[in-house]
């Protein structure tokens, strides 16, 4: 077992150096083709990089987990991460219809609310690994 979490962390590293190489390049062509005043082009560089924080916390609880850490606070931070980026990348025009759009953005922002509260309550425990996993 120890080998296959080893085996995704390095997956992962692999996945978030082709993520800086490819933010990289679409940094480049953004600049070289002008469009870099462009919001929606703005909007999907901010989505590549919610992206790669996303591999970094999915890192970080792979990593955790294969040390009997505590991996709640790990998994909620990426939880929020994702879900700033389906706001931050929300756009109505790509569903079907007006009510579609409205159900995923109150989906949104329930799910937001219900991550926060999530968040503000595991601050305020105090998580030690169990000691007999140790």
């Amino acid at each position: 077992m120890r080998w296959l979490e080893m085996g995704a962390a390095y997956f992962l590293v692999a996945l978030f150096a082709i993520g800086v190489f490819d933010l990289g390049l679409s940094l480049y062509e953004l600049l070289v083709s002008g469009r870099f005043t462009d919001p929606n082009a703005v909007i999907d560089l901010i989505d590549t990089v919610l992206l790669l924080l996303i591999i970094v916390e999915v890192f970080q609880t792979v990593i955790a987990f294969s040390r009997n850490e505590p991996v709640i606070r790990i998994v909620i931070n990426a939880a929020l991460i994702a879900i700033a980026r389906k706001v931050i990348s929300y756009r109505p025009g790509e569903y079907a219809s007006i009510e579609d759009a409205f159900v995923a953005a109150g989906s949104f922002t329930l799910l937001l609310a219900v991550l926060i509260l999530a968040f503000f309550v595991i601050r305020q425990v105090d998580i030690e690994p169990l000691e007999s996993e140790l």
